[in-house]
């Protein structure tokens, strides 16, 4: 169904007949962390994420999943080893 209290016109999953069934029927506003990222949409009554209804419960327990604005670091092998054959494999590409 498409959204009838922030976000009029575009289509929500937790829209039903009888309005949003989302926890506080509506969406919460991004936080300062969401600045920059692609999935932000301005609507009439402030920026929301495209992707949650609740930002800030994404960012509580460390980096949200659907930012678009933070790259991931490269993982590090135990003791700086690398398996020989593995690593003929991965050059070979």
């Amino acid at each position: 169904m498409d959204c009838t209290t922030v976000r009029n016109g575009k289509p929500c999953p937790f829209m039903t007949a009888e309005g949003c069934d989302y926890n506080g029927g509506i969406c919460h506003e991004i936080v300062d962390r969401c600045d920059g990222c692609n999935r932000s949409v301005e609507f009439e009554a402030g920026w929301y994420c495209g992707a949650f209804p609740e930002p800030a419960t994404k960012w509580k327990n460390g980096v949200c999943n659907f930012a678009s604005h933070i790259t991931g670091k490269a993982t590090e092998t135990k003791n700086g080893k690398i398996n020989p054959l593995k690593a003929s494999k991965r050059g070979a590409r």
